[in-house]
């Protein structure tokens, strides 16, 4: 069965969230939404199309940083409501400089800083 990407539940604003995780270690990179015109993209290139919110406008993960997510495979959930993708990180995913932007854990009700920025 071929995918449509026009197939996804997006909400409102057309837009749906996106989870990247590294494909071979299972770390959570971070969290961006996509819009069906993302996915497409993300799919044809192999590299990963985000939707920015705050500038409407597209951003293609690590083109002014360097710090590119190659996609490995995109997943849908059951609902078709939210994507997973699995890629490949170059350097840090989180605009922090840290390799992930899921930097802060809640420890004993206290805020912990466990991951410090990439040298």
């Amino acid at each position: 069965m071929s995918f449509d990407p026009a197939s996804l539940k997006y909400d409102a604003n057309g837009l749906i969230p996106c989870i990247a995780q590294e494909a071979a270690t299972g770390e959570i990179l971070m969290f961006a939404w996509m819009n069906a015109q993302s996915v497409a993209e993300t799919l044809k290139t192999g590299r990963v199309t985000y939707w920015s919110r705050s500038r409407q406008s597209f951003w293609i993960k690590g083109e002014s940083s360097g710090h590119v997510q190659r996609l490995i495979e995109l997943r849908l959930d059951c609902d078709r409501d939210c994507l997973l993708a699995l890629v490949a990180q170059e350097g840090p995913a989180c605009h922090t400089n840290r390799r992930s932007c899921f930097y802060t854990a809640i420890r004993g009700g206290e805020e912990v800083e466990i991951m410090a920025p990439m040298a």
